[in-house]
């Protein structure tokens, strides 16, 4: 009787969710152990300074392919500067891009806001020229792993809805290697559209990776 009143008492507490009182004839319960060898969860990266490499001013190259997803073989060469320099103690930065070709002219401006919740960087676009004068684009959204940088969104491309997604690497304290690419395919396939390489002017600034 009295293992059944205990036994009754121990499932009501269970059901209304109260602590149940030490029960006299059950043996004490140990606390449980992690299993031998169980490895904790590391904690998230600090990615905060993932882009000090940018601050300063540097000599661009820029290949840009002359059509996108229709099978061009033809690349475009620009050559410019940027200049990119902190937005609020480092967890921002503002890049100013400018590069000549005798073909045309590209100016714009790159703003990267870190997220310390997400440990991800949001990286904005704006074009000086087109239908989207003075508006930022969708934000690429992404982190580096292991040295390499890769950024992702969704756009409209023609009409069409494709994957756009930002590399960099070989990243050093004086130079940085940057593509863009676009998949049609939900990402089984990639163009690559613009290469971007850059030479720092002056002496080393960021912190390689």
């Amino acid at each position: 009787m009295n293992l059944l009143f205990h036994g009754g008492a121990l499932l009501l507490f269970c059901v209304l969710g109260l602590p149940p009182r030490p029960c006299p004839m059950c043996p004490p319960v140990e606390p449980s152990q992690p299993e031998a060898g169980a490895q904790q969860a590391a904690p998230a990266r600090d990615g905060q300074h993932d882009f000090d490499f940018e601050i300063g001013s540097w000599k661009i190259h820029l290949s840009r392919l002359k059509d996108r997803l229709a099978g061009s073989k033809e690349w475009v060469q620009f050559d410019g500067t940027s200049v990119t320099r902190k937005v609020w103690g480092g967890r921002s930065n503002l890049e100013e891009f400018e590069t000549d070709s005798p073909t045309g002219h590209i100016e714009g401006l790159t703003l990267r806001v870190y997220n310390p919740q997400t440990h991800q960087w949001s990286i904005y676009w704006a074009n000086s020229k087109g239908s989207d004068l003075g508006q930022l684009m969708i934000p690429m959204v992404g982190e580096f792993k292991n040295g390499r940088g890769e950024f992702y969104d969704q756009e409209t491309w023609k009409g069409r809805s494709v994957y756009v997604r930002f590399i960099w690497s070989k990243v050093t304290p004086n130079s940085a290697h940057f593509e863009q690419a676009y998949s049609a395919d939900g990402g089984k396939t990639w163009e690559v559209n613009w290469i971007t390489d850059q030479t720092r002017v002056g002496g080393g600034v960021g912190a390689a990776h």
